[in-house]
C-alpha cells in the first residue's frame, strides 16, 4: 500500500468529490421517481378497492372498457416508473465504483484507469437511459391528461 502526503491525499479527496456531486443528483432523481411511483401504486390501489367495492356489491359487474384501459395504462407507467429508478440505481452503483475506484487506484498503486472509465461511461448510459425513461413517464402522463381534457370538452 502507497502512503500519500497530505497533499497526494487532498488531490485525490478533491478528484472523488466530483462523482459525489452526481450521486447525490442521482438521489434527488431517485427521490422523484418514487414519489411518482407512490402516486401511481396508490391510484391502482384505489383503483382496485373501488372494484372490489362495486363486485362485492354485484357479483355481476364487468369493469368497463375505459376503466380497464385507465388500468392498463396505470400498470404501464408504474412498469416504466420501475425501470427507470432501476437504470438510476445502477446509475448510483457505477459512480460509487467509480469512487472506491479512484481511491483503490491510489492508495494501493493499481492501475484501474481502464476500469474507472468503464464505470463511468456505463454510468453515463444508464443515466441516459433513465431520463430517457423518465421523458416517456412524462410524455405517458401529459397525453393521458390531454386525453382526458378530450373527453371533457
Amino acid at each position: 500500500m502507497a502512503l500519500l502526503n497530505s497533499g497526494e491525499l487532498v488531490d485525490l479527496i478533491q478528484l472523488a468529490v466530483a462523482p459525489v456531486f452526481l450521486l447525490a443528483g442521482v438521489a434527488g432523481l431517485l427521490n422523484v421517481f418514487i414519489g411518482r411511483l407512490t402516486r401511481i401504486i396508490d391510484k391502482l390501489e384505489r383503483m382496485d378497492s373501488a372494484l372490489l367495492a362495486k363486485k362485492r356489491k354485484d357479483r355481476s359487474y364487468k369493469e368497463d372498457v375505459r376503466t380497464l384501459q385507465r388500468r392498463q395504462f396505470l400498470v404501464m407507467r408504474m412498469q416504466n416508473t420501475n425501470r427507470a429508478i432501476f437504470f438510476a440505481t445502477a446509475t448510483g452503483l457505477m459512480v460509487a465504483l467509480v469512487i472506491l475506484s479512484v481511491f483503490a487506484t491510489t492508495l494501493f498503486s493499481f492501475h484501474f484507469e481502464l476500469l474507472i472509465s468503464i464505470f463511468f461511461i456505463l454510468a453515463m448510459v444508464f443515466l441516459i437511459i433513465a431520463f430517457v425513461l423518465f421523458l416517456r413517464e412524462i410524455h405517458f402522463t401529459t397525453s393521458f391528461i390531454q386525453l382526458k381534457k378530450d373527453h371533457l370538452d
